[in-house]
């Protein structure tokens, strides 16, 4: 088997978790596919997966080989895609990876548009609130929250802007009274996301006002949604970004607190893997999404004022 092979072999064994399996999946006998594992590792010089009677595991070798083999077969693949034509019928499986809110707001709802037009690509959604790697995980795609990548071998598109508000439920606010300034909220519960920048601390402006607010919530936690069903409990203020909370203002269920102040904006963008050749299905995943986007105006609507329309105005609520 030539190197490619071997690096082909060698990531489906990683990713698959057994040799059998791998074989099966390359359409090789066990046998053949031990051989194979066994000479690139001779090759190499270093032993790249520990194996036992019931487990199958990478050393730090085989965890490095497999970030770069990852990204060697994907280059391989898309120069080929380019060559043949394939990249003008985008195909295969695409790793996406996004926030539990975010896939579940914003992901989720436009698939099936997508797959109308793209009905060769599968989509797998890989939810995480954290930065993954997105080469070690084989990330083909994410859409995440901050303003730069510190691996240079990843590339970021802006896709769209949105505020961070307070809201609260109706019912909390006729119970606890609505905040008239930021240092009214230290006589509030409040729900805090703990993944954000600096969460303990709540920087506001207003023209040439600024007010630093300790923040200590009531409700803390590392997912945005449970957050927010405790905000529409009536359990205390959160402090989430527009693009989670916005359908809730427009339709009653959550009240803008604070609106003529500012937090810190968020820029939301498409990071991805570096490459020459971006592959047709990732070309296809981008450019549908941000069409989507600047069609239903999101970075407008998240970015302006979030009060409900009035009675018998029309309503722009996302989808």
């Amino acid at each position: 088997m030539d190197r490619l092979g071997q690096l082909d072999l060698f990531v489906a064994v990683a990713e698959i978790g057994s040799i059998s399996g791998a074989a099966e999946a390359r359409g090789m006998s066990i046998a053949a596919a031990s051989r194979t594992l066994a000479v690139l590792e001779e090759r190499l010089g270093v032993l790249l997966v520990r194996r036992s009677t019931r487990t199958l595991s990478l050393t730090d070798e085989g965890g490095k080989l497999l970030v770069r083999a990852r990204s060697i077969l994907a280059d391989v693949a898309d120069s080929e895609a380019e060559l043949t034509g394939a990249a003008l019928a985008p195909s295969g499986l695409l790793r996406v990876s996004a926030s539990l809110s975010f896939a579940l707001l914003h992901i989720a709802p436009r698939l099936p548009a997508y797959h109308a037009l793209y009905p060769n690509v599968r989509v797998h959604v890989e939810v995480s609130n954290r930065y993954v790697d997105l080469i070690d995980a084989g990330i083909d795609v994410a859409i995440r929250t901050r303003e730069f990548e510190p691996d240079r071998a990843i590339t970021i598109r802006r896709l769209a802007e949105t505020r961070r508000i307070l809201t609260a439920a109706p019912a909390y606010l006729a119970k606890a009274g609505m905040p008239l300034h930021p240092l009214d909220l230290a006589q509030h519960a409040l729900l805090l996301y703990v993944y954000a920048n600096n969460p303990n601390e709540l920087g506001f402006t207003r023209g040439a006002e600024t007010v630093r607010v300790p923040a200590h919530g009531l409700l803390e936690s590392n997912d945005g949604q449970i957050l927010r069903a405790a905000a529409l409990n009536g359990h205390g203020v959160l402090v989430q970004p527009t693009y989670i909370v916005h359908d809730d203002v427009m339709a009653g269920r959550l009240v803008p607190v604070l609106d003529d102040w500012d937090l810190p904006r968020l820029r939301i963008n498409f990071a991805y893997p570096t490459r020459k050749h971006l592959s047709a299905k990732v070309r296809s995943f981008i450019a549908f999404v941000a069409a989507d986007f600047e069609a239903n105006a999101f970075t407008h609507r998240w970015t302006g004022a979030t009060q409900r329309p009035a009675a018998g105005a029309p309503s722009c609520m996302g989808r």
